[in-house]
């Protein structure tokens, strides 16, 4: 009796333990593989994030989608195919082929048409030997307002790149800027980030300041805000000078891609404010974009 007990027990942990996998129409499932997707620096799994979804200005809707690659130090390119599809009418859908170490949020948008209903789309990710398949839908209880946090009126940083008036904040929507590049030469990237934070519940200035041990007429301490470059999809590897620039007092932010290879990349710029990654969990606020790069090959040296 005991040992069936026992045996219970462990059966318990292991399928709570395990990793789940999503499949269409079925909630989640555990993988057949119990207590294999743990987190260690290289050989474990990556799955999507199904962060929610949202409705957009013009009455569709759009899913909000990132991703958790459990290796601490290796970094995964997936290309769009059999082991990185979305399904159905992909494979690709705009996912990113560059998969960073960690919980990455909302890196990517999928718009789907206002009579979507109650279909469904998938997205299936093969690492290290391992398969995991998550489920988009636009169930009710999975509304975001990646916006404006509804308890503190909070909105997303605003990013404007130097070259353009256009500003962006929220969810990344298509390609936000276009660049050329050579080989091996750095790319010059600049772009002017601000944030309103709270409005609404914001602690007491003069808290602020006796917390901060300040008096007088001291403002209270700014939101902070934060930016950072990684690659999103590309055929080679790309160096920044500062992958997290510091911003200045005006906002600008600068720093420097060199490409290792010619080819099409997309580069993704993250904006956080004081909530952090993923908005401590609640899809706001912080701001993603895309921007396109185009990198030639470096001309050829004539030889004399």
């Amino acid at each position: 009796m005991r040992k069936a007990f026992v045996f219970a027990v462990f059966v318990a942990f292991a399928f709570l333990s395990s990793p789940v996998l999503t499949q269409q129409g079925q909630g989640t499932m555990p993988a057949p593989w119990p207590l294999s997707h743990s987190i260690r620096e290289r050989g474990s799994s990556v799955t999507g994030a199904f962060e929610g979804w949202l409705y957009n200005r013009d009455g569709s809707q759009s899913f909000l989608v990132g991703y958790f690659n459990r290796n601490t130090k290796q970094e995964l390119d997936i290309p769009v195919g059999p082991n990185n599809r979305i399904e159905p009418g992909g494979p690709d859908l705009g996912q990113p082929t560059h998969f960073l170490a960690g919980r990455q949020w909302g890196v990517f948008a999928i718009k789907v048409p206002k009579d979507f209903g109650s279909k469904e789309l998938t997205w299936t990710l093969v690492t290290n030997g391992q398969t995991n398949t998550i489920t988009m839908h636009t169930r009710p209880d999975w509304i975001v307002s990646p916006f404006e946090d509804p308890a503190s009126k909070n909105t997303p940083p605003v990013l404007r790149f130097e070259s353009s008036v256009a500003t962006f904040a929220g969810p990344p929507s298509g390609i936000a800027s276009n660049y050329t590049a050579t080989v091996g030469v750095p790319l010059e990237l600049a772009v002017v980030a601000t944030d309103e934070g709270p409005k609404v519940n914001v602690p007491d200035p003069a808290s602020s300041r006796r917390a901060r041990g300040s008096s007088g007429n001291a403002p209270p301490a700014p939101p902070r805000l934060a930016v950072s470059w990684s690659v999103f999809r590309g055929p080679g590897a790309v160096a920044f000078g500062e992958a997290k620039p510091a911003i200045d007092k005006e906002g600008r932010a600068s720093t420097s891609a060199t490409f290792s290879m010619p080819g099409e990349y997309i580069l993704r710029l993250q904006a956080n404010d004081s909530t952090g990654d993923g908005g401590g969990g609640f899809q706001c606020c912080w701001t993603n974009v895309h921007v396109a790069v185009r990198v030639r090959a470096a001309a050829a040296s004539t030889a004399r």
